[in-house]
């Protein structure tokens, strides 16, 4: 089941929460990830080619038939189309309930927050990069019910094709490059995801990687590092000073990238009602910090008899230890992040790279230094 919902990925995906944008100091930008300059510029205006009438997308999705329906998640439910034009698109139909967020009683309320919106789609659609899932655009704001008009991407979430298929070591690992690459780019063009999971990243005929779920973010005011909200996103991946502090953070992002990185090397999901497991999280960093990494790997990946793969994916899990560090201060930079990542692939990743506050990671040893509490595992 194919899907590109923020919410919304495939019928296997347990939708939550909304993102956020948020602006977020320069550094945290890649140089190899520049972004465009219209995209740094929120007072875009959004163009004639970017507004669909409803008819032409009802046209699309045969009248919004059952038949066409992709995924359902929190926000509304996302259908296949054809446009006039041949492009074959992904329509999200928001849940009645979140359109009339939209309409308010107050006319000018609801004006501005209808101005926002727009602008906000306006801003999302000049945004370009090979991993992320293309937002084209969306209905007028005087229409009966706003839509947006996405790019279909045919071959299922990540999610899906751990649990479900054959999914090789290399193609995991490109995966993990890819979306780093993709968050590292939000981050520098000031964007928080806040619902990184592997359900939210899917795959096209080549399993490339396109991560979904940022079309339905505020805005919040310039300068700010942080946004304070009540704690959103997908249990399993939230960021636990998130969680505890409601301060969200790019670092927020980081640590949601720790549990796919998880995730991949385990085939395991971020979270379980098994007591043995509950979060993935703790699991991993358990077996991590004990160097017990051949009962956390999943087996079929060949950790215990390829050299490649065992050094590999010990050098992601050790990135992953890093994300998933309790304090953000300690978790390196997604761009840091996509950087070590494409160390590991080339078979570089020796190479020095520090991150955070403190230098956590031994370039000699390819070892990340443990800045748990003593009773981390028993709190929790």
């Amino acid at each position: 089941m194919v899907s590109v919902d923020s919410k919304v990925t495939s019928k296997c995906d347990e939708s939550v929460p909304v993102n956020v944008i948020s602006e977020l100091p320069s550094s945290h930008g890649a140089e190899a990830l520049m972004i465009d300059s219209e995209v740094q510029n929120n007072q875009c205006n959004i163009t004639e080619s970017e507004i669909f009438k409803y008819s032409e997308l009802e046209e699309a999705t045969s009248n919004f038939d059952n038949s066409r329906i992709l995924g359902k998640g929190g926000y509304g439910t996302v259908y296949s189309g054809t446009l006039k034009d041949g492009r074959l698109v992904a329509i999200k139909r928001l849940h009645k309930d979140k359109f009339k967020m939209l309409r308010l009683h107050d006319n000018k309320l609801e004006e501005e927050t209808l101005r926002k919106f727009i602008n906000e789609v306006s801003m999302l659609t000049r945004m370009r990069h090979a991993n992320l899932v293309q937002l084209y655009g969306c209905t007028s704001p005087q229409t009966r019910e706003l839509l947006l008009v996405q790019e279909y991407v045919p071959n299922g979430t990540v999610s899906c094709r751990l649990h479900k298929h054959t999914f090789p070591w290399p193609a995991r690992l490109n995966v993990a490059l890819q979306t780093a690459s993709a968050l590292a780019y939000l981050h520098a063009s000031n964007v928080i995801h806040r619902d990184v999971k592997t359900s939210n990243i899917l795959l096209d005929k080549s399993l490339n990687a396109k991560v979904a779920d940022f079309g339905l973010s505020r805005l919040v005011p310039n300068g700010a590092t942080h946004v304070t909200t009540d704690p959103a996103g997908t249990p399993g991946y939230i960021d636990p000073e998130y969680y505890e502090h409601c301060h969200l953070s790019d670092k927020s992002d980081v640590y949601s990238f720790g549990v796919i990185l998880v995730e991949l090397i385990s085939s395991l999901p971020a979270f379980s009602e098994d007591e043995k497991l509950s979060f993935l999280s703790d699991f991993a960093m358990d077996k991590i910090l004990k160097g017990q990494l051949e009962k956390l790997v999943d087996p079929t990946l060949g950790f215990q008899s390829d050299n490649w793969v065992s050094q590999t994916v010990g050098a992601v899990a050790e990135l992953a230890f890093a994300c998933l560090q309790p304090q953000r201060d300690m978790r390196p930079s997604m761009s840091e992040v996509f950087n070590t990542l494409e160390s590991i692939k080339s078979g570089s990743s020796q190479k020095a790279l520090k991150w955070g506050s403190n230098n956590c990671y031994n370039a000699t040893k390819v070892h990340i230094v443990s800045r748990l509490p003593d009773d981390y595992f028993e709190k929790k």
